[in-house]
């Protein structure tokens, strides 16, 4: 049976039932289970902030409450945190994918932990930053893996369901910080009527946004186009972005443009800022009436074929 891995890091949903502690507004759970950093004294949080330099050790502790009427076991570990492809959302690596960042760092002081019904129970972990560590962001999580498989659903390939609830960290090595951006592959699919005027045209911009530097960056999108003479066809702020693009990460994301011309040439260009760094991609593009355009060409294309055949018929009487 394969194994198929269900990880939610960061609902705020409220918890229920009752607990021995209460636990932040935005612990990650699923309604079964929660995972939280314990309180500190400044009280609760809703993820790990960590700072550690190259070579040195920091100690925290994560909490795991349990919300159901029957006793769980968990496997605890530690994952190193990545975007995902489709929409550039917070994700961690599972347990069997090799950790290479915080996740290799994360060792909690017991691995498999069992929480009575409606309790919680607090592991301490520490966090050793490797002597060669790069400098910069490390983001990852402490991850609570059900040791239950479920079952699930039909097909060629059995399927079992294994879920696990992350609490996020957020790791900083000490060292120089280098944020850099970078919009790349700007491509652009249009989307028009064959006949001008019969409905509204579109275009699909496509990009790819690369965190190219040692920190998290939450940027933000600019799309533009351009005609002929340098008319401003479309300026517009684009939603639908990460809220974090963590570092040496690369998301593909796309934008409508609804109305884009039938007729035109020019420019589509999107501009990406983020804390100190801006950056632009550009992509050119010819809008043309395919089938009036086609109906001219094939016209003229008629008009030449008789001038010749008339030429033939002259030179042959």
């Amino acid at each position: 049976m394969r194994t198929l891995y269900v990880l939610l890091l960061c609902t705020a949903l409220a918890l229920l039932g009752r607990l021995p502690a209460a636990a932040p507004a935005s612990a990650a759970e699923n309604g079964e289970w929660a995972v939280y950093p314990a309180a500190s004294r400044l009280g609760s949080r809703p993820y790990f902030y960590l700072s550690a330099d190259p070579g040195t050790t920091v100690t925290d502790r994560v909490t795991v409450a349990n919300k159901t009427a029957a006793p769980l076991t968990f496997l605890l570990y530690g994952a190193d945190a990545y975007n995902t492809e489709r929409d550039g959302g917070f994700a961690v690596r599972t347990r069997q994918e090799k950790q290479t960042g915080a996740g290799a760092w994360i060792r909690p002081a017991r691995d498999r932990v069992t929480v009575p019904a409606r309790s919680a129970v607090t592991v301490p972990y520490t966090l050793t930053v490797p002597a060669d560590a790069e400098p910069g962001d490390h983001p990852g999580a402490v991850v609570a893996l059900d040791e239950r498989i479920a079952e699930g659903a039909g097909g060629p390939v059995a399927l079992g369901v294994q879920r696990a609830v992350g609490a996020r960290v957020y790791l900083r090595v000490g060292g120089p910080t280098v944020p850099a951006l970078s919009v790349e592959d700007v491509t652009l699919s249009q989307d028009r009527p064959l006949v001008p005027g019969t409905r509204t045209s579109s275009a699909l911009v496509g990009y790819t946004l690369h965190n190219r530097g040692n920190v998290t960056l939450n940027p933000k999108v600019a799309l533009t186009a351009q005609g002929l003479f340098g008319r401003t066809l479309l300026s517009r702020d684009l939603d639908r972005l990460p809220a974090e693009l963590l570092p040496r990460q690369k998301i593909r994301l796309t934008a409508r443009w609804t109305g884009s011309p039938q007729l035109d040439w020019g420019d589509v260009t999107l501009t990406a800022t983020a804390e100190d760094v801006r950056e632009s991609g550009r992509v050119s593009f010819l809008a043309l009436p395919w089938l009036p355009l086609a109906a001219l060409l094939t016209g003229a294309a008629g008009g030449v074929l008789a001038l010749r055949m008339r030429r033939r018929r002259a030179l042959s009487t």
